[in-house]
Order: C-alpha cells, then sequence, then structure tokens
C-alpha cells in the first residue's frame, strides 16, 4: 500500500478515523477540508497536515511529487467543481472513496458491521466498547467520537493485543473466510450511496431499514434491495442481528447458513432477544435482557463461559428506550465473542455514549424540579420520536424546548409530516433554516415546509443569534434540546454558557 495518504474532506468522522488508522500504521497522512473544526484542529495536533483552501499548490509536496506512492481517499461531500480533486484525477492519482477503502481494511478479517438508516453509530460503538471493556481485542471504526475511547478509532492494541495489529498488506478476495486467528473489526456500515455493499460482515447488525437517503435510491424499494445486498454478503456461517422493525425481506436475504436473530424491547412483538423490566431512574435505565434458549445460546457462543437465555438487572446510564434497544444488539454481539454474564454486567454498566447522542449538557435544579439541557444528534423523524420519548419518560410533567435544524432540502421534502408529527412531541418546537450540505436550494422546500404542520403549544422559526437571545431572556423552558445533523451544535457552547448562568443564579 502506498506510503502517502491524501484524504479530501478528511473533516468527517468516518474519514478522519481512516487517517487516523493510516497514521497509526506508519504512513505519511495529510488532507484538505473547507472547514477548521475540533476534530481537524484534534487531527493537526495528532501530527497530520491540513489545508482548508481549495488550490494545487496546497497538496502537500510528497503528494505532488509522488503520485504513484500516494493513495487518494474521497468523500462523497465533496463537490464535483473542487479544483483539486480535479487535478488529482487528471494527474491518474490512485482515488479511492471512503467506502472502498474501508472495504479493503477489513476483508479476509472477521467483521462486526452495524448497518441501518438510523442507530448505528451508536449501536457500533457499544460493541467495541463491551469487547474492549472486556480485554477482547478488537479494531473499531465509528461514526461518532465515543466518549469512553475518546476518539472514533479503536486500534487493536488498544484493547490489550499482544503484538499483533491490523495488517495494510494485500486485500484477499471477497469470498475468503476470515482466518480465526484474525481480530474482529467493528465497522459502521453507511447506507449512504450504497456503502455498505463492499463489507463481507461474519456478523452483522440492522438496526433500522426505514425510508431515507432517497436522494441517492429515489425510492424506499430501491433502498431496501441495497440493505438485501448487504445481508446476502454475510460470511457462512455467520450471524445478523436484526430489529423487528426491519422490512421482513431485509431478513428474509440472508444466505443459508446465516444465523437470524431478531430484537426489540418486547416479548409482545415477537423477537428472540428482548428487554422486559426496563425502569427509568435519573439518567439510568435499567432493564433485563432476554435471549434464546441457553442450548441455543450454547450453540451461538461456543466459547461462552456462562451460557444464558437472561441477563438480570442490566444498568445503562445512557438514557432511551432506543438506546436499551440499541444495547441489546450489542450485547448479543458480544456473547457471540465469549463474555460472560459479569463481564457484560460490568461492560454495559461502564457504557458512557457518543458525542451528540443524548449528551447532557448542562443538568442544574433539583430532583422534584430538574433543569437539563440535551444535545441529539437526531435528523430522521423515527430517531426524533424515539429522543423526544425518552426525554418525556426521564422528565415527565416538565416543560420541554426543541431547537431543530433540519438537514438537507430533500429530507426535509420526502419527510416534513413525519418531522411535523415527532417535533409535536415537545411544548415549543424552534426550527432553523436547513442545512444544505451537500445539496443546493430546491424551489419551495424550506423548514416552514415542517413548521407549518407541527401541533405542539408553541412554534417558531428562528436564527442562531435570536434562538441565543431567547435562552437569555425567555428561559420558559425546563428541559432544553438542540437537535439535528447540521451545524445546529455551534450553538452548544453559548447555550452551555447562558444556562449555567441563568439556572445557578
Amino acid at each position: 500500500m502506498q506510503t502517502n495518504v491524501f484524504f479530501l474532506g478528511i473533516g468527517g468522522i468516518g474519514m478522519s478515523a481512516l487517517a487516523r488508522w493510516f497514521r497509526a500504521n506508519g504512513h505519511v497522512v495529510s488532507g484538505y477540508d473547507k472547514t477548521r473544526t475540533p476534530l481537524t484542529e484534534a487531527l493537526t495536533a495528532e501530527g497530520i497536515l491540513i489545508h482548508y483552501d481549495d488550490a494545487v499548490e496546497n497538496l502537500p509536496s510528497a503528494v505532488r511529487e509522488n503520485p504513484a506512492d500516494t493513495l487518494v481517499v474521497l468523500t462523497p461531500a465533496i463537490p464535483k467543481d473542487h479544483r483539486e480533486w480535479a487535478w488529482l484525477r487528471e494527474q491518474g492519482y490512485d482515488i479511492r472513496k471512503r467506502s472502498q477503502v474501508l472495504g479493503l481494511l477489513t476483508q479476509g478479517r472477521p467483521t462486526i458491521a452495524v448497518a441501518g438508516t438510523h442507530g448505528k453509530t451508536t449501536t457500533s460503538s457499544m460493541v467495541a466498547h463491551l469487547l474492549h471493556h472486556a480485554g477482547v481485542p478488537c479494531a473499531a471504526f465509528l461514526g461518532g467520537i465515543s466518549v469512553n475511547l475518546g476518539s472514533n478509532l479503536l486500534l487493536p492494541s488498544e484493547a490489550g493485543e499482544r503484538g499483533s495489529r491490523l495488517s495494510d498488506g494485500e486485500p484477499t478476495t471477497n469470498n475468503q473466510q476470515p482466518t480465526t486467528s484474525a481480530i474482529p473489526v467493528v465497522v459502521e456500515a453507511d447506507e449512504y450511496d450504497r456503502s455498505f455493499l463492499t463489507l463481507f460482515p461474519t456478523v452483522a447488525i440492522v438496526t433500522s431499514t426505514d425510508a431515507d437517503h432517497l436522494d441517492i435510491y429515489g425510492d424506499a424499494d430501491t433502498l431496501l434491495e441495497s440493505f438485501r445486498q448487504f445481508v446476502g454478503q454475510i460470511q457462512p456461517g455467520g450471524t445478523l442481528i436484526i430489529n423487528h422493525t426491519a422490512d421482513a425481506s431485509v431478513a428474509a436475504a440472508a444466505p443459508a447458513g446465516v444465523r437470524v436473530l431478531h430484537y426489540g424491547l418486547s416479548p409482545a412483538q415477537g423477537p428472540e432477544l428482548y428487554a422486559a423490566n426496563i425502569s427509568a431512574e435519573g439518567h439510568l435505565f435499567r432493564f433485563d435482557m432476554h435471549g434464546p434458549s441457553d442450548a441455543e445460546q450454547t450453540a451461538l457462543s461456543a466459547n461462552s463461559s456462562q451460557p444464558t437465555a437472561r441477563i438480570e438487572g442490566l444498568e445503562l446510564a445512557v438514557p432511551g428506550f432506543h438506546n436499551v434497544e440499541n444495547m441489546l444488539a450489542a450485547a448479543c454481539v458480544a456473547r457471540l465473542h465469549g463474555l460472560s454474564e459479569e463481564q457484560l454486567r460490568a461492560a454495559v454498566a461502564a457504557y458512557r455514549g457518543v458525542k451528540r447522542r443524548f449528551e447532557f449538557i448542562v443538568t442544574a435544579g433539583t430532583p422534584a424540579a430538574p433543569k437539563v439541557y440535551v444535545d441529539d444528534y437526531a435528523h430522521h423523524p423515527r430517531e426524533i420520536e424515539a429522543f423526544l420519548k425518552s426525554l418525556r419518560a426521564l422528565y415527565p410533567g416538565r416543560r420541554l424546548r426543541v431547537i431543530f435544524q433540519p438537514h438537507l432540502f430533500s429530507r426535509t421534502r420526502d419527510f416534513a409530516p413525519g418531522f411535523a408529527e415527532s417535533l409535536s412531541l415537545a411544548d415549543e418546537v424552534v426550527l432553523l433554516d436547513i442545512y444544505p450540505a451537500r445539496e443546493l436550494p430546491m424551489p419551495g422546500v424550506t423548514s416552514e415546509l415542517i413548521l407549518s404542520q407541527i401541533t405542539a403549544p408553541e412554534k417558531s422559526l428562528q436564527t442562531k443569534a435570536e434562538i441565543l437571545q431567547n435562552a437569555e431572556t425567555n428561559p420558559n423552558f425546563d428541559v432544553l434540546a438542540t437537535v439535528g445533523a447540521g451545524d445546529v451544535d455551534q450553538l452548544v457552547p453559548q447555550l452551555r454558557n447562558i444556562l449555567n448562568i441563568r439556572w445557578r443564579e
């Protein structure tokens, strides 16, 4: 593999994980991004050269002078008219998408791939944490910053590996069986642009198959076909752990010999893996995990020292019914990799989540009258519904203000009624303008599409400046939530400062 690795869009969460991996494995890593962020600053501090102006002369000399010894990794977010990309193409550089590189790095190795239109970042971080906490050597490429790991990358040496690391040698063929001595690799399997079809997992989790990315797929069934292809690539003898709400055709696409387990929050929903006795107390969710029968579990996990169909009293410090569901799938993977009941119980209790996933920013007040500010990355109607229902369960009767920034014009157009319905769970909804990301504006598609259908008692469209001013002058809320996948998180430090003063006066 090439000595130099240059990233176009290095500040993306998935791209930065790959950049960190290449640097840790001795490559000379550099990159471009359009925006300076805390993540790009962290990469710079780690020794990675980054520039922010799109100009060929800004390319590092090692990249410009060594095309044959340079790999260029590309994110789909890079615009078609990008000058550096055009020059690199013209010069014949080896340019690969992030998903292609991730596929090469995981070929021939036991791969735990977590897919789904929502929930995959949290669930993959849970899997990586559970294995890491129990001392199981593994690597992980995550789509968010794990609070426990302090990174979006887990290197196998950090999990107690004795001298063996992911090799960057020649990849194997797609149908080659992973060697039993290889360490497992946990990856977030992204359905956007069919990226996850570069993966051939030994264990796959599918958290959801709700319609999304219709700008890419066109319609829901085309998206489902992509999920069916992904599931069809699970290695012989592997396992599919799939949410009971997923389209039935996806589970049916699993190859012969692949074990299929459904999971959910209630046995009434029919899954083999479910939670019982769920209770919320403060930030803590307690639940019992019910899995397959003892005999079935033993067959699934011959290395498990204490196979069991039921583990009582698991304590999850990251709240949310959806997170209980995510942990069920992750815990099943952990059992498949030999964690005992005691190891699993300790690892679940130690999990602290992912940045911007149900992240508590400010907590004040008293137990009887709490004041709370939470930030979350939710950007799909079902994600928002799950998040707000969990907030309601944690803080019943408290006044809830939600600040939401829609992400993408196409997603707003396709799901405006769903967004309005889920956001109406709040007492007050404040909308920002749509965050365009990779898209150009669409005629008639604005945040007003959502606002007009919201039935919450209060609703408004505001700028970031107005939101900050209203937090100062109109703190008529007990629970505040900022929600969205764009740059709404830029408000977090300022809102934290305002509320830390107001709520502690």
